[in-house]
């Protein structure tokens, strides 16, 4: 069995303020590490005005992660047009029988 790995990133106020409050659930990040389900994600709010930590910071465990490098749905003019979108939602529970 894999042992989990942490991993700390920073993230901008607004965005560490929705995380927190639970409106965001996912995160975008250059895919310059690797990341699994199972790891935890140390998200360190990060003030990018002051280049200062701020001292709050939340551990949420990855439960799923894709690399957009290795996803070849679109040609490649298309996305140089339109870039990507990520879209999170809600996962659905589980139907009791």
């Amino acid at each position: 069995m894999r042992s989990k790995t942490r991993i700390e990133k920073k993230v901008w106020p607004e965005y560490f303020q929705a995380i927190l409050d639970g409106k965001k659930t996912f995160e975008l990040h250059l895919a310059d590490f690797e990341c699994k389900p199972g790891d935890v994600l140390v998200l360190k709010e990060w003030n990018p005005g002051s280049k200062e930590y701020t001292g709050r910071q939340i551990e949420k465990e990855v439960t799923y992660a894709i690399k957009t490098k290795d996803c070849h749905f679109w040609p490649k003019e298309e996305v140089e047009k339109y870039g990507y979108q990520v879209i999170s939602f809600k996962p659905q529970a589980p139907d009791r029988a």
